[in-house]
């Protein structure tokens, strides 16, 4: 479907001018005193339930009539799952008819600022967080958040989130919390902001809290992404399927369906990511998130053709600036200079698009210009991130990337060190250590991060797995017997005369009475006495949720 509302996305009111996600809305303008939109509902709803008191029990009566796509909106937003973008688009052409006759509706100023979000994030058209912010504006204007429109802190937090305001996201849901703290509505903003940041320990005890408050499918999906974030694979596939398993609507269950999708990619199964991506687009055709995965897993199988019309798809209903990125790196990958140059030029294009409209694309704008551009700018672009808090596993590798390609290899190594051993299994980020790593000398660590790279994944990316290939050739198989520097030292010539074959004394009462022989000291290999042998009775290694053996 056309990602449009059929509706003129435009309210009859003078907007106001965009002041930023963090701005302190102006005072509110004269408005006709009107009767509000929550009171006329709770008088409905009185009636509703006196006539159902006084109803007469009659067996022929007709089945009531489905929720229509507004009340689904309303129910799917009430419930912190995601509405079909049908529903969405009726949701908000409801609201915006209601606040031209009720511009006193705090509330409904609130919700259709938040469906203005929501639209602009799945459609990725970021006119509408401008349109998002005068509607969360006129909604504080009417009844400030401070008398209880927690609402519209909340719609101002997933605001900050679409455009990567991380600091902002986090100000706005820490303060609905601490007014709060029964409220669930402040983690789903909480979290994306702690993830944005790189506090994942705060993200984690976000979504553990979140689970108690808000239980169901929406809390399963945190989990998920919480237990992926932390290296748990098993853990993550099990809490996906579980909401796959328990998705009430098609919107839902298409999301949870791209979940599992993503864990296969990651984990190097492109078949099985496949199957997930057309599952969700069998069950809800608009999720184009899952058609960019469906490209993304085509071209990991050798099916380029078919990858290509995907991401020409998606690319034009769905602009998001990192699937013309992949696009544009399939093109090169195929040797097709002339368009992944021309993919390029418009993916500087949307960037400059997302500057104006007030959203950070500095993490896809940085990989682009590391690897086809600019490496320099690159690096400033992630120093900046870096020194606005924005410290996630991704902006780590990024900038670690950027100053390896910028010549700044030692410098790099920190920053790929930190985005490897936040806990992400990501093959571009060991590929990016282990090629660091090649350039400064380290061949052992870099021969383990480029094997770990393509095990984890072996076709990550139709550009860099190769490489990455390549450069393990290149480093060849390790020295036989191991690095010179890890072989034991050979045994010094011993002074002392060559021991006589005949049977040993039998112990002294020095050597303790009735002391085994496996107890007793051994010659060391230099002749001395050394230390007892330890016991064969060890503790077992720690071990992670996925089973393997835990570093010491």
């Amino acid at each position: 479907m056309d990602a449009k509302p059929q509706q003129n996305p435009e309210p009859p009111y003078s907007p106001l001018p965009p002041q930023g996600a963090t701005s302190v809305p102006p005072p509110p303008a004269p408005m006709r005193t009107t009767l509000r939109r929550a009171a006329f509902g709770a008088v409905a709803g009185a009636v509703l339930v006196a006539g159902a008191v006084i109803a007469v029990p009659d067996d022929d009566m007709a089945v009531p009539p489905a929720p229509g796509p507004v009340a689904r909106a309303e129910a799917a937003a009430a419930a912190g799952s995601p509405a079909s973008l049908s529903d969405l688009t009726a949701l908000i052409g409801d609201r915006q008819k209601w606040v031209e006759t009720h511009p006193a509706d705090a509330p409904s100023w609130a919700v259709l600022g938040s469906a203005y979000v929501e639209w602009g994030r799945r459609s990725s058209d970021a006119a509408y967080y401008s349109r998002a912010e005068q509607a969360l504006q006129r909604s504080l204007a009417a009844q400030p958040g401070e008398r209880g429109n927690t609402e519209a802190w909340v719609g101002l937090g997933a605001l900050a989130n679409a455009r990567n305001d991380f600091l902002a996201a986090k100000k706005w849901g820490e303060t609905v919390r601490s007014r709060q703290p029964k409220g669930w509505t402040a983690y789903p903003v909480l979290i994306d902001a702690y993830n944005g940041l790189g506090d994942y320990a705060a993200a984690a005890k976000a979504t553990e809290k979140y689970g108690t408050l808000r239980k169901g499918v929406p809390a399963l999906a945190r989990t998920s992404e919480m237990y992926r974030n932390q290296g748990w694979r098993e853990d993550a596939l099990a809490t996906a399927r579980e909401a796959a398993d328990h998705a009430g609507t098609a919107a839902e269950k298409a999301v949870a369906l791209h979940r599992l999708g993503e864990l296969a990619a990651e984990r190097g199964e492109p078949a099985e990511a496949l199957a997930e991506y057309d599952a969700a687009l069998r069950t809800d055709r608009s999720h184009l998130v899952s058609l960019a995965g469906r490209a993304r897993a085509l071209a990991a199988l050798g099916r380029t053709d078919e990858a290509l019309a995907d991401y020409r798809t998606v690319t034009t209903k769905l602009p998001r600036p990192e699937y013309v990125l992949e696009l544009g790196e399939l093109f090169e990958s195929l040797d097709l200079d002339g368009d992944a140059r021309t993919q390029y030029t418009r993916l500087r294009g949307l960037l400059s698009q997302a500057r104006t409209a007030g959203v950070d694309e500095s993490l896809t704008e940085a990989r682009l210009e590391a690897d086809h551009g600019d490496p320099e700018a690159a690096v400033e672009l992630m120093r900046t991130a870096w020194e606005a808090q924005r410290r996630s596993s991704a902006v780590a590798d990024t900038l670690a990337w950027s100053l390896h390609r910028a010549g700044r290899s030692e410098e790099a190594m920190q920053y790929a060190d930190q985005a490897v051993g936040t806990g992400v299994r990501n093959a571009s980020y060991a590929y990016h250590l282990g090629v660091i790593e090649s350039s400064l000398g380290q061949d052992g660590p870099a021969r383990g991060h480029l094997e770990e790279a393509l095990r984890t994944n072996p076709d990550f990316s139709p550009l860099a797995a190769p490489l990455a290939r390549e450069a393990l050739d290149e480093l060849g198989d390790p020295a036989e017997g191991g690095p010179a520097q890890m072989q034991p030292p050979a045994p010094e010539p011993s002074a002392e005369p060559e021991p006589s074959q005949e049977p040993s004394p039998e112990p002294s009462p020095e050597s303790g009475a009735g002391a085994s022989p496996e107890a007793s000291e051994k010659p060391s290999p230099d002749g001395g006495k050394g230390s007892p042998e330890p016991s064969a009775s060890v503790s077992p290694s720690p071990r992670t949720r996925d089973g393997a053996t835990a570093a010491p």
